[in-house]
């Protein structure tokens, strides 16, 4: 994997099933184009922020939570063909046209690999976070990242993904940018965190808040914009 597609929407409680029916519908599309995982994961601990968080990111109001998604392909090339493929094919309009959530208000966009460590095991929870970088402090971003994805894997993580943001679209709503007050010189990085179970995640973030490692004298972008969260895996194909 190199390349990956991250969505965040908002979806109606009362529609998770039809949701799922819907992603799971979807997700099938994206493999035969060429997408070699779909992962989806329900909103379980998504905590407001001072000043961005995910519920805002998607303008979720009550009766909403916030779905966490992403798909990865082996190449951007492959992925932006399989994009080209999904909206010509008639399946993919006709899930368009009969969507169990606010299709305007989802954000996405197109991210490339900047760190991936993975252990291997199922994958029963995920941490996903929304993050703005300034563009010139890339490689400082990837430094940090890697140091940082050493001690969660210790205290047992099972893969740790963190995308840089290439091909990441202004939207009429909402978008991923704004969702994280991304400036003109910032770029928005798409992370997420595999766990086995929420009790292992839960566990593990008491060591690793408890781990001085964890805190970096300087950091190459502002964590107060950071959205994050804590989601259920509801489909991985």
């Amino acid at each position: 994997m190199s390349y990956i597609h991250g969505f965040v929407a908002a979806v109606p409680t009362a529609n998770k099933e039809a949701y799922r029916e819907h992603a799971g519908a979807a997700a099938a599309i994206a493999r035969e184009f060429g997408a070699t995982r779909v992962v989806e994961g329900w909103g379980d601990d998504v905590p407001d922020g001072e000043v961005t968080d995910f519920r805002r990111s998607v303008k979720a109001g009550p009766g909403e939570a916030v779905v966490f998604a992403w798909h990865e392909y082996p190449s951007k090339a492959v992925a932006d063909a399989a994009m080209r493929k999904m909206r010509q094919d008639a399946r993919m309009k006709q899930l368009g046209a009969d969507m169990p959530f606010d299709g305007r208000r989802l954000i996405h966009g197109g991210f490339s690999r900047l760190i991936e460590e993975t252990a291997g095991g199922a994958t029963g929870y995920v941490d996903g976070s929304l993050i703005a970088v300034p563009a010139a402090n890339k490689e400082a971003y990837r430094k940090l990242a890697a140091e940082l994805t050493t001690v969660i894997m210790e205290h047992g993580a099972t893969r740790i993904v963190d995308a840089w943001g290439e091909d990441v679209p202004d939207g009429k709503v909402t978008d991923c940018k704004s969702a994280v007050q991304a400036g003109g010189d910032e770029q928005v990085v798409y992370s997420w965190i595999e766990w086995p179970s929420k009790e292992a995640r839960d566990a593990g973030w008491e060591k690793i808040i408890a781990d001085p490692r964890m805190y970096a004298e300087t950091e190459p972008y502002d964590n107060s914009r950071r959205v994050h969260g804590g989601f259920m895996p509801m489909l991985d194909v």
